[in-house]
């Protein structure tokens, strides 16, 4: 078995605590046409490269039906900046448009085989795996980047087209795995393509 979700997967169940002191259930997106689940975390220079540029494909996509959810997996362990509190931190001071959720246990990142920081996955109405990878491809300075592949994959869909290029790999930081050597990776976790 692959580490990470293959096409048509269905998005696994989560009840994950939030940065707004609310538990959130994949049920609760139930009522968008397309949910974006991404993987992502504080510290690392990817994420935060590309932070903004993933607010403003959010911004761009919500009143189009499209929902954004941001999972913190790492390790408080490895990196302290990572623990729930830095998360509350980092809602406050940019007040992103998405729920952003903690994965304390890592179980959620394990069930969806999360890569990297930031790893996206686009699921459809019925909640089927229709791309995984890259936002982009160079999110550690968007102002380079040449192929904008999570943007692409929801205009093909919305526009009822099949999706093109519908796995990349993502680029970022591993997950970091409590109590691993923070550049640990699981055996099976190889690059999607």
């Amino acid at each position: 078995m692959a580490f990470t979700l293959k096409l048509t997967d269905k998005a696994p169940k989560f009840n994950l605590l939030a940065t707004d002191g609310i538990s959130y259930k994949l049920s609760d997106f139930k009522s968008s046409k397309l949910l974006v689940v991404f993987f992502t975390c504080n510290h690392c220079p990817y994420v935060i490269g590309s932070d903004e540029d993933t607010r403003a494909i959010a911004e761009k996509y919500i009143p189009n039906g499209v929902e954004f959810v941001a999972i913190n997996s790492n390790s408080a362990n490895t990196y302290v900046e990572d623990d729930y509190d830095h998360m509350i931190d980092r809602m406050e001071e940019y007040d992103f448009p998405w729920v952003y959720l903690y994965d304390e246990t890592q179980e959620v990142a394990k069930a969806y085989g999360a890569l990297k920081t930031p790893h996206f996955y686009l699921f459809d109405e019925g909640r089927k795996l229709i791309y995984t990878g890259r936002a982009v491809d160079n999110p550690k300075d968007t102002s380079k980047a040449e192929v904008r592949d999570l943007e692409r994959a929801i205009d093909e869909y919305l526009a009822g087209k099949p999706i093109s290029v519908p796995i990349t790999n993502p680029i970022g930081c591993n997950v970091k795995w409590d109590g691993k050597d923070k550049h640990w990776i699981p055996a099976d976790a190889c690059d999607l393509i």
